[in-house]
């Protein structure tokens, strides 16, 4: 139902402005352009809705053997492609790991989207990873408004934003992590104090989807 009420806001929008639109060039082609946006904004809604079906299916994840301190750089580099941020690495695990590297980049991608919500240009935001027996973590840490202590429990739910001047976004970035983290038998996880900041990340089992590997 939450997913139906977001579209029907779009379309919302998007009939508003093209029955108020006049005769002005200027003003149509600005109407053109809000139009576009808000249809842009559907289209990676519907986007990031398959991608969660997706995430349930069986064939899902790829996972080869993949060095962490590569995939990490990789990560590293792709986020800072996101915005004007001061990103910083902080930490690069060491060793390999049986995983879907796509997927995984995908997971931290999304969370570095979030900070990056969360913070203006030139903030700091960290990036990083480890690996401790048999788990690899990747994480990402902004400079931003923290979690409420209200939103803790439900902060990875689909379409769950913050109030006014708290954590905000479209609601769906860290409900994609979350599931690709599951679909790897691992976990994602936050800490935050309200004002200071947040680290989102996921930890996956090293080897827990290998057998999946040897018959992709």
């Amino acid at each position: 139902m939450r997913r139906i009420s977001r579209i029907a806001v779009f379309v919302g929008i998007i009939r508003g402005h093209l029955e108020v639109m006049g005769d002005d060039p200027a003003e149509r082609a600005e109407v053109v352009r809000l139009c576009t946006d808000e249809l842009d904004r559907m289209a990676r809604i519907v986007d990031d809705l398959l991608l969660l079906a997706k995430a349930e299916q069986p064939d899902f994840l790829r996972p080869e053997r993949v060095s962490v301190p590569e995939l990490t750089s990789d990560v590293d580099a792709k986020a800072r492609a996101i915005a004007d941020r001061r990103w910083t690495l902080e930490s690069v695990g060491e060793g390999d790991a049986v995983l879907d590297p796509q997927r995984a980049t995908q997971a931290v991608l999304q969370l570095a989207q979030n900070a990056v919500q969360q913070t203006g240009a030139g903030a700091l935001i960290r990036v990083g990873s480890s690996v401790a027996g048999d788990t690899v973590s990747f994480w990402v840490a902004d400079t931003g408004p923290g979690v409420p202590a209200g939103h803790a429990e439900r902060i990875f739910e689909r379409f769950v934003r913050g109030e006014a001047g708290e954590r905000s976004g479209a609601g769906l970035g860290l409900a994609i992590g979350k599931a690709i983290a599951e679909a790897h038998h691992g976990r994602a996880w936050f800490r935050s104090a309200p004002g200071v900041g947040a680290t989102f990340g996921v930890a996956l089992p090293v080897g827990a989807v290998e057998d999946q590997s040897e018959v992709t």
